[in-house]
């Protein structure tokens, strides 16, 4: 390893450190994903040789189902295909001519006119955490199809990452934001930070208190009864060291150390954050809207996991993790993921009891909450310049186990998106008869990442640099063109 790559090095350990020793416990962990802000890197009209479609989008939001919905009863239904195959659920009609989506949808049934499908979503790996590494990074996991039930390091950086690397010169105070459903959230699946561009490019997660139901910004919560003035003794302290040569050196390292600092404080006495995180500020009406209600005395019914405190957050807070998403664009932060890991004690890995934990649990709030999201933006005037992600890591096998449940379907499922140029209404690639594998237009992971990226007016073919200067690719795939307007 050179001088150049220990530096680095180096510099990653030492802010994480520093951190937490010279601004008590209140800052470190995840602000090293946060020092630096996008950077304005001006893309050609021109992107593999063709105009682009329609103007750039200044935000994304993915909606991350971890588990698996069940696509063939959701967004693919097959009304003909043989019982064992086509489960309980009907199919209705929607606001789109032609396009008929799950009964228990009938709220996203009223704007599928705002809402574009592709049906043609595929890869080759058939465990949660390699296929959620796929579908958040647009690349195979390195470590193969594998559950990693021990925690390993990332290697590809999620989407949220690479924009913010290669926008890193462009001021802004929050690059990328995450938002864990409850503690017991993937956490460790290799697939949500920085991964070989270093945890500098890590997103900012924000938790949540679920006794007071409030969100909070993990490191950048500063210890009770303490006030952002106390943030002006620790400056003074951290200048006086750097005067005095003991807190970092006249090299290139020494400079990033510099700005990280200047970041980390410049976040702690944020306004803006702070006001975003505060959902107290919405009305009754508006958080209702997006599934703010008691627990139906039918929790725990239909199979899954979870406790009691777990599945009366998942009832209160799960819509408000897709408001809070809202807000955090409204405050200008380009790249939020919601991971729905939970909801109401249920998990999207229906293995049994699937229609009972979908009908019940699982798709009502989703319905309600994912609806209310794309309404809400296009109030606002938001929709145009956001674009939704919505999707799991995979689908549901087409023919229903013994226990009546789907298992792991990576083969052929669905992925809704909405907002950002997206011509609504418009349904990409088929399924064959039994929604098991494309019939036409395949789609793969690193297609759907070309496509965030080109929506972001940024060439696909960009390359980003690990910590030794390799160049990496941001996708491999091409994007979808032909859904947006």
């Amino acid at each position: 390893m050179n001088q150049r790559q220990l530096d680095l090095v180096s510099l990653d350990s030492l802010a994480r450190r520093r951190m937490l020793q010279l601004a008590g416990g209140s800052v470190g962990l995840n602000l090293a994903g946060l020092w630096n802000a996008r950077t304005g890197q001006a893309e050609s009209d021109l992107l593999n040789g063709q105009q682009k479609s329609a103007t750039p989008i200044r935000s994304c939001i993915i909606v991350f189902y971890y588990g698996g919905p069940s696509h063939l009863d959701t967004y693919d239904l097959k009304p003909k295909a043989p019982s064992d195959v086509r489960g309980e659920f009907l199919s209705i009609a929607t606001s789109a001519p032609g396009i008929f989506i799950s009964e228990h949808l009938p709220k996203m049934s009223r704007v599928m006119h705002k809402v574009a499908l592709i049906r043609s979503m595929h890869h080759n790996n058939r465990l949660h955490d390699s296929a959620s590494t796929e579908v958040l990074t647009g690349r195979p996991s390195p470590n193969g199809d594998r559950e990693e039930f021990a925690p390993i390091n990332q290697f590809y950086p999620c989407f949220g990452a690479s924009l913010n690397y290669l926008r890193q010169n462009e001021r802004i105070e929050i690059p990328h934001a995450a938002l864990p459903f409850v503690f017991h959230n993937v956490v460790d699946t290799p697939c949500q930070g920085g991964g070989f561009l270093g945890t500098r490019f890590d997103p900012l997660q924000i938790a949540v208190d679920i006794e007071s139901k409030t969100y909070r910004a993990g490191a950048l919560t500063l210890p009770s009864g303490q006030t952002p003035s106390i943030l002006t003794d620790r400056r003074r302290l951290l200048e006086s060291l750097e005067q005095s040569g003991t807190a970092a050196t006249a090299t290139a390292a020494g400079d990033q150390w510099r700005m990280f600092c200047d970041k980390a404080f410049q976040l702690l006495g944020s306004e803006t954050l702070r006001q975003a995180l505060d959902l107290s500020q919405e009305s009754p009406a508006m958080r209702e809207r997006y599934g703010f209600g008691p627990v139906p005395s039918s929790i725990g019914e239909g199979g899954g996991g979870g406790n009691g405190s777990e599945m009366g957050y998942g009832r209160q807070m799960r819509g408000q993790n897709l408001l809070l998403a809202r807000r955090m664009v409204e405050a200008g932060v380009p790249f939020v993921n919601v991971y729905d890991f939970r909801q109401q004690g249920q998990n999207w890995d229906a293995h049994f009891k699937n229609f009972n934990q979908h009908k019940t649990h699982l798709l009502p709030l989703a319905d309600q909450s994912l609806s209310t999201l794309i309404e809400d933006l296009d109030d606002r005037g938001l929709l145009d310049s956001t674009l939704v992600v919505a999707m799991g890591e995979f689908g549901r096998t087409p023919k229903i186990n013994a226990d009546g449940g789907r298992d792991h379907w990576p083969d052929c499922y669905t992925v809704l998106l909405a907002g950002g140029g997206v011509r609504g209404g418009t349904v990409y690639g088929a399924s064959d008869q039994l929604g098991a594998f494309p019939a036409s237009d395949p789609v793969t992971p690193s297609d759907l990442a070309a496509t965030i990226f080109w929506r972001f007016g940024i060439n696909p073919a960009s390359e980003v640099h690990d910590l030794t200067g390799r160049p990496h690719r941001i996708a491999d795939g091409q994007p979808v063109r032909q859904i947006f307007a």
